[in-house]
């Protein structure tokens, strides 16, 4: 038995055949002209779900970006206030050793003495060192690590016996601490650097012996070269992390790339293909569609 076909049937096939080419034109037109290999999931499911996963790994490296350089930022500001520390205590034990030189007459040491005051106001000017309105050696405290009257010391809360530590995430499952403790450091109170020079240049004035307090400088003066020693240590663990992630980035950068950009070069190529394809099409359409009513009706 013979099928019929009709001309509605080839009419309506070749319509669906040409509306195919059309429809695969304008995929290819759309990666060419967006570079993306997908625009919506339903394009490439398997293709969407590895974009959609990459981009979430890339958004966790974003914020582990922003956290290893805040770390940097907090730390380069107390390695800096540290340096200006220890740069201070030197001089503050060069003026105390020429002191002792014995031949000093009551101007010369007050002249000492207040070299000293300036000192101290210098010390507690990097003791006070901020960073965005934070306190790099007071931990997590909102005001200055320390009175300038009674050099008492804000970074230990109420009920705790410690400064709070300001960590900050370096890597998937590392934190750095990122400030001081300035208790350790500075010392507090009556204990503290400044009561130290306070002492010292009020023995100048008195005409005391102010190499006394040498030997106590000289703990201070160690103090802050081990804290300059480990924000170093820190700090290289910081860098080490910061260029980690952006190499990560890169890579991460260059995967997503090989999976969701359009390769221009193929691309191209097809929607030449494609539009061969369809002049094809309409031409051999055109040749089968040709009889008209006036035909059938000689």
């Amino acid at each position: 038995m013979i099928s019929r076909i009709t001309h509605q049937s080839v009419q309506q096939q070749t319509l669906a055949n040409l509306q195919r080419n059309l429809t695969a034109m304008s995929a290819l037109q759309s990666q060419l002209s967006s570079g993306k290999r997908v625009t919506v999931a339903s394009d490439d499911p398997a293709v969407a779900n590895d974009m959609m996963r990459l981009r979430g790994e890339q958004a966790a490296l974003s914020r582990q970006q922003r956290s290893t350089a805040d770390a940097d930022a907090w730390l380069s500001t107390v390695d800096n206030a540290l340096a200006g520390t220890s740069s201070a205590l030197r001089s503050a034990r060069d003026l105390l050793v020429r002191s002792g030189s014995g031949a000093l007459g009551p101007q010369a040491r007050e002249a000492l003495a207040t070299e000293l005051e300036g000192v101290r106001d210098a010390l507690l000017d990097q003791a006070n060192t901020s960073y965005l309105g934070r306190q790099v050696f007071a931990g997590t405290s909102a005001t200055p690590a320390f009175d300038r009257t009674s050099y008492a010391y804000s970074g230990v809360p109420a009920g705790q016996d410690e400064t709070p530590e300001v960590l900050r995430q370096i890597s998937a499952g590392s934190t750095v601490r990122v400030d001081s403790d300035g208790a350790a450091v500075f010392g507090t109170g009556d204990d503290s650097v400044f009561k130290l020079l306070d002492d010292a240049a009020e023995t100048l004035r008195t005409g005391g012996d102010a190499t006394q307090h040498l030997g106590a400088l000289d703990t201070r003066i160690s103090a802050v070269t081990t804290e300059i020693s480990a924000i170093g240590a820190r700090h290289a663990r910081v860098l080490e992390a910061k260029d980690a992630v952006a190499d990560a980035q890169a890579a991460l950068k260059s995967r997503l790339s090989a999976v969701e950009d359009v390769d221009l070069a193929e691309a191209i190529l097809d929607l030449q293909m494609q539009e061969v394809a369809y002049q094809g099409a309409l031409g051999a359409t055109a040749r089968v569609l040709q009889p008209t009513l006036l035909d059938f009706l000689r």
